[in-house]
């Protein structure tokens, strides 16, 4: 299905870049994590993937991910989700210069657009990309800085610039004067550079500073003082260049997200009936005409078609939700969900559930590897494992479909338009011929052959006295004895009311 949300991301740009370096080995300590600060995840995406799909609206000739600390897991974790992009290692923690310095090292002969970015910048949008570099382009800058303002620039580095406008430096916060911190033009840390230029200038670096390393932004100075132009583009949204530091930004980054993704959906004729307990990944596409009702939560690679109704209280992963379906207080994960099916409420549907068109799995079903045709119904209160469900099929209530011996799990197969009786229990491996019935209650662990009627359970009986017998004293006892009295008080008024000649009582015989 063809998502219909137009995504920032699907920019184009004239100006050819030949790299994105993404800066992505910082330690981030203020995360407090065992986990690497650009694998945390918002909007449904590691920092870096989001910042890697901003990245691709550049069309660039490489992609080069600088890593560091934790660099195992982030190579790891790239390797499957952005195998064209090339990692370079930064063995030790020299600065945002050195990291780049790094990075042109491995790769020798590089001319052209170089772009560099940093990897925890999750509200970074293709658009913004494509403005600096085509900026850049015009003014035939040597260095072009992407800047914000901001009303608290707190903890930023600032664009200085010139009386013509131009920039002049830029100074981080720790090494700025008092007049410099008034500045509200912040450093982004995302540049468009002239790679040849770039590369001599990060020859020229000093760790003279606060913190002892090689500054980035020192390239700005001493390009200007080589006579070269040095420009920047301010974004038309401060909160694309907003840095994730610790988890209350990532639980910012993710709100922001999360309002950017509905209005998208929105403006494109999606029904968003609260948005504020809605929550839909970025990667999730979602159909015109669609309506997602309050605790609607859509993750992965989540698809739900036109005219579909998802909600409320609905969590989907990864699940294929069909156009014209109905979803209701449902959990799905890697599920697919046929046109006009209708699951829930209170239903689970695991990894490998395939409902057709039109099916039905209702109120407290499981399923999982299960597959029901079109048209074919679990209706209420079952458990339906590893099976085949053909067209037209019922599974009465309390129907369990039971996979597994303990050692293996088995496939059972139901054929089209059988029926099942309530509280019956399948014992895989097993068929239910087309057309065939069970009755209730029975436990299958034979084939039921097509038209037949399968019937496996014991013949009825009462034990009588068993209750007195075995549990005297009892309230089920009690019970009991009053129910037998008050059949033997029947009994007995209905004895008196006629004689054993079939007079009536009180009636004297005729002389």
């Amino acid at each position: 299905m063809s998502d219909p949300t137009p995504r920032p991301d699907d920019s184009a740009t004239s100006a050819a870049v030949s790299a994105v370096v993404v800066l992505a080995a910082g330690e981030g300590t203020r995360m407090r994590s065992a986990q690497p600060k650009v694998l945390h995840r918002a909007g449904g995406r590691p920092l870096v993937d989001s910042v890697l799909a901003a990245a691709g609206a550049l069309a660039p000739g490489l992609l080069v991910v600088v890593v560091g600390a934790g660099r195992e897991q982030v190579q790891a974790h790239l390797a499957g989700s952005s195998p064209t992009a090339r990692t370079v290692v930064q063995e030790r923690q020299g600065g945002t210069g050195h990291a780049v310095r790094v990075a042109l090292e491995q790769l020798p002969g590089l001319t052209g657009t170089v772009v560099v970015t940093a990897g925890d910048t999750p509200l970074l949008r293709g658009s913004t990309l494509v403005a600096l570099v085509e900026g850049h382009a015009r003014a035939g800058a040597a260095a072009t800085v992407l800047s914000a303002v901001l009303d608290d620039a707190t903890g930023y580095g600032r664009v200085l610039r010139d009386a013509d406008g131009g920039v002049s430096g830029i100074v981080e916060h720790k090494d700025a004067t008092p007049a410099e911190r008034e500045v509200r033009e912040i450093n982004s840390g995302v540049y468009a550079f002239d790679a040849e230029l770039l590369r001599g200038a990060l020859e020229r670096l000093s760790t003279d500073n606060a913190q002892g390393e090689e500054y980035l932004t020192d390239v700005v100075g001493i390009l200007r003082a080589d006579g070269r132009l040095v420009a920047a583009v301010v974004a038309d949204d401060p909160l694309d260049v907003a840095g994730v530091n610790d988890r209350v930004q990532l639980a910012e980054a993710e709100a922001v997200l999360r309002d950017r993704r509905l209005l998208d959906l929105m403006r494109a004729g999606a029904t968003v009936v609260d948005p504020r307990t809605t929550w839909v990944d970025a990667d999730v596409q979602v159909g015109r005409d669609a309506v997602l009702l309050p605790g609607t939560r859509l993750h992965g690679r989540t698809t739900v078609g036109a005219g579909a109704v998802v909600g409320p209280d609905v969590t989907l992963t990864d699940t294929e939700v069909g156009d014209g379906a109905r979803v209701r207080c449902t959990t799905a994960d890697g599920a697919r969900i046929g046109p006009g099916a209708e699951v829930g409420p209170y239903t689970y549907l695991r990894p490998g559930t395939v409902l057709g068109a039109r099916a039905k799995a209702g109120g407290f079903v499981e399923m999982k590897g299960a597959v029901l045709g079109e048209g074919a119904k679990v209706p209420h209160l079952s458990y339906v494992g590893d099976a085949t469900v053909g067209e037209g099929a019922n599974l009465g209530a309390g129907t369990i479909v039971a996979n597994y011996d303990g050692v293996a799990k088995h496939r059972t197969e139901v054929g089209p338009h059988a029926r099942v009786g309530s509280d019956t229990v399948l014992v895989a491996p097993v068929r239910v011929g087309a057309g065939a019935y069970v009755a209730a209650g029975s436990v299958i662990t034979a084939d039921v052959p097509p038209g037949a009627l399968g019937v496996a359970r014991g013949r009825q009986r009462a034990v009588d006295g068993w209750v007195a017998r075995r549990r005297a004293g009892t309230a089920s006892d009690a019970a009991a004895r009053a129910a037998d009295d008050a059949a033997a008080r029947v009994a007995g008024a209905g004895q008196g009311e006629t004689g054993t000649d079939g007079t009536a009582a009180g009636e004297g015989a005729s002389a």
